[in-house]
């Protein structure tokens, strides 16, 4: 993907006190402050550290917050939101000198104790909670699915509850923040999940190349911002740049090494991000190409098609099958990326006349009826056969999509929707929904960071995204209308896209600094749906606090 030819709702709390008790509120437990505190507008707090970094928590106690304040509190300040809160009275909860981290050492949840603890400056323990501790607890009957989390703040103690190691990690990224805004966590009871069930970044590594180091810095950013999605495109015409045993002939000079894949992967693992792999077919492959010539589309009139392969070569299917399943294992997760855009042979005027091997394939395969765009889609349904052999539910960017032919899609792929640039392809949202397709917000108007902006691209703002988007907005601007077919289980979630067409036009410290907000605004609309509760500013000013 890229572009080489890309061209109202405020917290429900019930039962908080209004008016003149509200101010009280925000006054004595100084942690519900709309504008994230001292920062100014568009200014950082101090760099956040690492997932596994210890991170001094304000005003420690001796032990837990001492029993006075009494008034309802109000819901803490994080990005995103929380969706629910119910207040109570009491004075809350912050770690004291005497607090602890508590959870079963030996069971799931050791290692998002391990974090939390590291992070607040804690020792973790197993056994009793008592007065003072943050406790850990899986309830795999409690509802909401696999990312929801109960925080419970009660007696001096904090309770974070899921039905699994996701939600109890995200009720974790809850405490964290809270105590960044607000110094401590309010009394009462926080029932949190997400809207959509696929939230994150999309990654061109193949175009422009970033180190483990700068990957994994992301990676616990989008943590903290409950993402859970990495996707990594790492094969295009520019490079290929994941180490290779199958094809070392096709492998960038500058590369991850599998150990890093691995430990990228494990990472994820930790920090409950699951990473995608993407070999983008059957274009997007001159990185291919370059180490197998023989495989480059031509016309009739010999002309050259850049990182489209010829696919009516069996050569070409078998180098990116060997592809998949060398790289299978390396990436654990649910999901693989099949690509499937902008193949070259059918963004020509007549196609069947300008690509005779390709109708030839068509119809020893489909019948005296196929057409080029049979073949390709026969493509698309071929790796998505084997990615579902490997254990992978397939995906595929939406150009790669094709209605009327003699062959259709398989049903089961998910559609990552990101155009309506290429008149040839540029079919509206709602005739996938329609299909009962599963879709993938990745609306190119508002998520995709184009290095160097070419072909009228602008880098997306965080405001745009927090004040005009939404998962419904799939093109475009405007939402599908038809309001039955963008449900959470219609369209899946988003994904902001860094693209790097340009690949010198930012230095990866530059691009880490322009996704930030944007990161953040997709967080907050991608997990609560409703309206969000602070203003533009009001949330810079938070996102600055938190240091997200």
């Amino acid at each position: 993907m890229g572009l080489p030819l890309r061209a109202t709702r405020a917290f429900r709390v019930r039962g908080l006190v209004a008016g003149v008790v509200g101010t009280l509120v925000l006054t004595t437990l100084g942690c519900q402050q709309t504008d994230g505190g001292q920062h100014p507008a568009g200014t950082r707090s101090p760099a956040r550290p690492s997932a596994h970094a210890t991170t001094a928590t304000s005003a420690r106690s001796p032990s837990a917050v001492p029993p006075h304040r009494t008034a309802a509190a109000a819901p803490p300040r994080t990005i995103p939101s929380v969706r629910d809160f119910t207040p109570a009275s009491g004075p809350g909860w912050r770690p004291g000198d005497d607090s602890r981290v508590v959870a079963d050492l030996k069971g799931p949840l050791a290692d998002e104790a391990r974090v939390i603890a590291a992070e607040l400056g804690l020792r973790t323990t197993s056994g009793p909670a008592r007065r003072g501790d943050l406790s850990l607890a899986l309830t795999p009957k409690e509802s909401g699915g696999g990312e929801a989390y109960t925080l419970k703040v009660t007696g001096g103690r904090a309770r974070i509850t899921g039905p699994a190691e996701a939600g109890v990690f995200y009720g974790t990224r809850t405490v964290k923040q809270a105590l960044r805004s607000g110094g401590r966590l309010p009394e009462g009871v926080i029932h949190d999940r997400p809207g959509r069930a696929q939230r994150g970044l999309n990654l061109d590594i193949a175009r422009k190349f970033y180190s483990v180091g700068w990957i994994e810095a992301r990676m616990r950013e989008m943590a903290d911002l409950k993402l859970n999605q990495l996707a990594l495109h790492f094969s295009d015409d520019q490079g290929f740049r994941i180490q290779s045993t199958s094809h070392p002939e096709i492998v960038s000079s500058q590369h991850l090494t599998k150990d890093q894949v691995r430990q990228i992967v494990a990472l994820g693992q930790r920090l409950h991000i699951t990473v995608i792999p993407e070999i983008d077919s059957p274009g997007h492959l001159g990185a291919v190409i370059r180490a197998h010539p023989q495989l480059q589309l031509r016309n009739a009139s010999g002309t050259t098609f850049q990182g489209s392969v010829d696919i009516s070569k069996p050569a070409a299917a078998r180098i990116v099958d060997d592809l998949m399943r060398e790289y299978a294992p390396l990436f654990p997760g649910r999901w693989w990326h099949l690509g499937a855009d902008e193949y070259l042979a059918l963004t020509v005027k007549d196609p069947q006349a300008s690509f005779p091997q390709l109708v030839a394939a068509a119809k020893r395969k489909y019948g005296p009826s196929a057409r080029v765009q049979d073949l390709v889609t026969g493509w698309l349904n071929d790796r998505a056969r084997l990615a579902r052999q490997l254990g992978k539910q397939p995906k595929a960017w939406n150009d790669g999509f094709f209605a009327g032919g003699v062959v259709g899609p398989a049903k089961d792929i998910e559609v990552e929707y990101w155009t309506g640039r290429l008149k040839e392809t540029a079919r509206q949202p709602e005739e996938y929904l329609k299909e009962g397709r599963k879709v993938v917000n990745l609306n190119d108007s508002f998520l995709y960071y184009v290095l160097g902006q070419p072909g009228g691209f602008t880098y997306p703002t965080g405001e745009r995204i927090y004040e005009d988007w939404s998962p419904a907005v799939l093109r475009g601007s405007t939402p599908v209308a038809d309001k039955s077919l963008t449900g959470p289980d219609r369209i899946l979630g988003a994904r902001f896209a860094v693209w790097g067409d340009r690949p010198d036009a930012q230095t990866p410290a530059q691009v880490a600094q322009g996704i930030r907000l944007p990161l953040a605004a997709l967080a907050q609309r991608l997990w609560d749906p409703g309206k969000p509760p602070l203003s533009w500013s009001d949330f810079t000013r938070l996102a600055a606090r938190l240091g997200v």
